[in-house]
């Protein structure tokens, strides 16, 4: 901690700082002038081997790769000194921004988050609870009974030993081609070496597939549509749901029955994080609960999405995915633990003979209804009355499989609700009207349903009631007979496409024809590193297919890139940074992995913002309405968080990545010909081999049973755990070369006055100045750190360390790589704690450029610090930047320069441990950036920057 350096208030810096200028003992000191003795540490070495760097020449050649990019060229620009700044702004109105709340509101509503909530449960005696007296065999247990009786006595039965099992693994999960596998077991003597009781890839198989139980198989339908038969590949979804609630490792975690949860007294701020907190699964309860008291819910999240198998060429698949609410989202999300099951594989015709385009469209989702129906038709009636369902405990329940929300992408919406492309698919907005800033009705399921009816009427009646009830001439939709299900309630939000790969892409479209595409890609090229922004040093004007991540990236500081530009016929910039600012609010604010009714309220706010403020970009003659079917949407995100728990319960981003697992590595796995028979075996036999090799960890263990886990209540925060590599990247820097390469320009006298005031805290800033111009150091060189890694407590965790933010921060010099190319050198900022910073604020925080990062050789501290003063292992050199102030109005970032005295960088050693995280210092380019300024040297070059609030969730959530 630092404490008691005295009275700095006239400088607004935390106590620890270095207020004098120029270096005590000069800067041309050698050993010999200063008398120290020799020692092993006066000689620099190489760059140690450390075993925590992963990579580092692919890191470095990135590196160089991106520094190389800062001499590219770069199209002429608008000269700075050609904009007359005396030019008076004109009468416009002014940006609104009433309803953003303040500081002090913001962060009582988020400090809320961390406090225990008080959990109403469902008020039930017999809801969620088992029917059976006496628990069932464990999952593992059923497993172990269904395998050959030798899986007594070996653990990795039906293979004969666990090199036989270990080949077999790798074959299936990591292994080459089959040929190529079959070829290697068949070199004489591999075979025999290895002890395996197979001789080919074939008898592999027939071992997988006739003694390794899994979940369920595939079966081939047949669907008659237009009189063309069409093949479904698809799974049972009651097995399915089995699967995932029998298993022994979700168990523990499972959501039987609704909660509602509250954090305060009164129970009026209601939180919402998991489904099981959300409206839809209480009401649903109660909805079952009247006619079959005793119900487990199990709601049922359905995800479809077309994909493309192949780079080149046309081979598509169509599959369709399943989980269920019961299972946390934070395990659900994880491909590794296996909380979705591919359902099917629906057919992917594009019907090229119909050749009237109307006809194909609606041929085509009759096609995916029907098969969807076929998929689903099990819980029409298990929705209703119930299965036993027992779960990986042994535990039985009548289990109700309820459909409760789908997952996709615009396109797949309109499909699932039968409505048209321009509509929403939850309200009845008329499309002229999607961008305003008004509430629409919410589509009239019973309306829809008694238009379904009238088919038996003829398909003349039939199309001319569906269209007054707002729906396409669907015959019999999928989810028409589904019990306790509204579909337009349960067109979940899409974070990856409705925001990023929506919105956000807009605004970018936006924002550089405001600015032009020169002077947008000139500033990303000037903006600083940072472990979590990626450097776009080509620009992001002329990028194509650009990701949802790339989306993600750019949002983290396209505010920084129009602070300060001029806009066209001298337009005020105020209500354009208002309106992108209440855009990036609400995309993040979307994202929190729990909300609060407070919160909620900053959610709608923030997009009340934008349309407060939205008619600039009219005015500038980028857009002549705002009726965007993406925008409209986040008109109904507080509704779904509400109904069905935050947004990351059904994030597409989760599904679009088992793409690669249960789709693409599934088709290159095939011979390209009649590839899904191949694809559905293959994914087959590879869960068979996770499932046993989850089997035989249990064996291992000594078949322990299923743990009983307390679930963690959201809100726990835990502790930031510093990571430093086991050795130093350097043993040895000598100290003038601390102060030439590194920038450390007084090291000497800031470690100085560090060492005197640890000795003596009560010592005052004069005393301290004058003891520690006598102290001499007994060493001339020190061990030195190029990065400090750590894990940032996630304040808004429901689960644990593992839900942590991985920060880095680089503190390396310029140099030459073995190719000759010269890597600038990389000092980064970073958050300091004074000893009184809370969770959430900047009170007590400060923002420091780090020059060094050192630890003292233990043989020294006997000579430094007096007995029973250990001082921190890992220290820094730092270089502050003034206090946090109240943030700029409009854009609300925080605004700093350089701390200086006498026009000297004010400088301090300070605790490794004092160190928050790293921060993102946004330069402020003015109506020009300067063509002077470039990524690597912006930090020296600039003398005004604005702290990004935006780099990462956790900074979002900290620094406001």
């Amino acid at each position: 901690m630092l404490e008691n350096f005295g009275d700095l208030s006239d400088h607004g810096l935390p106590v620890g700082h270095t207020t004098f200028r120029g270096d005590f003992f000069g800067d041309d000191y050698t050993q010999q002038d200063l008398g120290y003795e020799s020692s092993d540490d006066d000689e620099e070495p190489p760059q140690s081997d450390d075993e925590d760097e992963a990579d580092p020449h692919a890191r470095d050649e990135e590196d160089a790769s991106l520094a190389g990019l800062e001499e590219g060229y770069e199209p002429p620009r608008l000269a700075a000194s050609s904009l007359d700044d005396d030019v008076p702004m004109p009468d416009a109105p002014p940006a609104t921004v009433p309803c953003v709340p303040t500081r002090e509101v913001r962060k009582a509503a988020e400090d809320r988050f961390h406090r225990k909530p008080i959990v109403v449960h469902y008020p039930s005696d017999v809801a969620g609870k088992p029917i059976n007296t006496t628990r069932s065999d464990t999952s593992e247990q059923a497993y172990k009974a269904s395998l050959d009786k030798s899986a007594e006595q070996n653990p990795y039965a039906p293979f004969d030993s666990k090199m036989d099992w270990e080949v077999a693994r790798w074959a299936k999960l990591r292994g080459s081609g089959s040929t190529a596998f079959t070829d290697l077991l068949q070199i004489d003597g591999v075979r025999e070496a290895l002890g395996l009781s197979y001789k080919t890839t074939a008898e592999l198989n027939k071992k997988i597939d006739n003694n390794l139980p899994g979940r369920p198989k595939f079966s081939r339908s047949e669907v008659v549509v237009n009189g063309e038969v069409f093949h479904l590949y698809s799974r049972n979804i009651i097995e399915c749901v089995r699967a995932l609630w029998g298993d022994t490792s979700f168990a523990p975690y499972l959501f039987v029955l609704p909660e509602r949860h509250y954090i305060d007294k009164d129970k009026k701020i209601r939180m919402y994080h998991n489904m099981h907190t959300g409206k839809w699964w209480w009401s649903t309860q109660q909805a079952v609960e009247k006619d079959n008291p005793g119900a487990t819910i199990i709601p049922i999240i359905i995800s479809s999405d077309k994909t493309q198998l192949t780079v080149f060429g046309n081979k598509t698949a169509y599959p369709v995915y399943m989980t269920i609410g019961n299972i946390p989202k934070e395990i659900r999300r994880k491909p590794s633990r296996r909380g979705y099951v591919l359902l099917g594989y629906l057919p992917t015709s594009r019907m090229k003979n119909v050749t009237n385009k109307s006809a194909r469209r609606r041929i085509l989702a009759n096609v995916f209804h029907a098969c969807m129906a076929h998929i689903l038709e099990p819980l029409k009636t298990a929705g209703v009355t119930g299965l036993p369902m027992t779960s990986g405990d042994g535990l039985t329940r009548r289990g109700h499989p309820i459909y409760a929300t789908f997952v996709g992408d615009y396109p797949e919406q309109l499909l699932v609700t039968c409505t048209k492309t321009g509509e929403c698919p939850t309200c009845d907005v008329p499309r002229e009207e999607l961008g305003a800033d008004e509430n629409h009705p919410l589509r009239n399921l019973e309306k829809i349903l008694e238009a379904l009816e009238s088919l038996d009427q003829g398909p003349t009646i039939y199309k001319r009631a569906c269209e007054e009830a707002g729906i396409k001439p669907i015959f019999h939709p999928f989810w028409e007979g589904l019990p306790y299900t509204n579909i337009f309630r349960a067109i979940s939000p899409d974070v990856l496409h409705q925001l990023y790969q929506g919105i956000v892409k807009h605004l970018i479209a936006w924002l550089t024809e405001v600015v032009g595409e020169a002077e947008i890609d000139a500033r990303c090229r000037r903006l600083p590193p940072n472990h979590h922004i990626r450097l776009f040093m080509n620009g992001i004007c002329n990028l194509s297919r650009v990701t949802g991540k790339e989306h993600d990236q750019i949002s983290r500081f396209i505010l920084a890139l129009i602070i300060d530009v001029r806009l066209p016929n001298n337009v005020s910039p105020a209500p354009l940074l208002a309106a992108v600012r209440g855009i990036l609010d609400f995309v993040h604010l979307a994202q929190y992995p729990m909300h609060t009714s407070e919160t909620l309220l900053h959610l709608d706010d923030s997009l009340q913002q934008f349309h407060d403020n939205k008619w600039v970009f009219v005015d500038l003659g980028v857009r002549d309405d705002f009726n965007l079917p993406k925008l409209h949407s986040c008109r109904h995100y507080v509704m779904y968080i509400k109904l069905f728990g935050t947004t990351d319960n059904y994030n597409t981003e989760y599904t679009e990545r088992l793409h690669i697992d249960l789709a693409k590595d599934a088709y290159r796995s095939t011979n390209f010909k009649d590839e899904f028979p191949q694809m559905t075996l293959w994914l087959e036999r590879k869960e068979k081999v996770y499932r046993h090799e989850k089997y035989i960890q249990w064996r291992l263990d000594g078949s322990p049973a299923p743990p009983t886990v307390e679930p963690l209540p959201p809100g726990i925060v835990y502790e930031r755990q510093l990571k430093m590599t086991k050795h130093p990247s350097v043993k040895a820097v000598r100290l003038t070369r601390l102060v030439a390469d590194y920038g450390a320009k007084f090291f000497r006298d800031a470690l100085a006055r560090y060492v005197v005031q640890l000795n003596d805290p009560t010592l005052s800033r004069a005393q301290v100045e004058t003891r520690s111009q006598d102290l001499n150091f007994p060493f001339n060189a020190l061990p030195v750190f190029h990065r400090i890694k750590f894990v940032t407590e996630d304040p808004y965790t429901a689960r644990g360390p593992e839900d942590s933010v991985v920060d880095s921060i680089h503190v390396q010099p310029a140099r030459t790589l073995k190719k000759g190319e010269l890597l600038p050198g990389r000092f980064d900022t970073a958050l300091v704690n004074d000893g009184t910073g809370g969770i959430t604020g900047v009170s007590g925080y400060r923002v420091v450029q780090i020059r060094a990062v050192f630890t003292l050789p233990e043989r020294h501290l006997r000579h430094l610090f007096q007995p029973g003063i250990l001082p921190p292992k890992y220290l820094a050199y730092v270089e502050w930047f003034t206090p946090f102030a109240s943030p700029e109005p409009h854009h609300l970032l925080y605004k700093l320069k350089r701390s200086l005295k006498d026009g000297e960088r004010l400088a301090s050693i300070v605790p490794v441990g004092n160190l928050r995280r790293s921060i993102h210092l946004l330069p402020k380019f003015g109506p020009v950036a300067p063509a002077g300024w470039k990524s690597s040297t912006v930090l020296d070059q600039c003398t005004t920057f604005f702290v990004n609030s935006m780099t990462d969730r956790h900074v979002y959530t900290t620094v406001f």
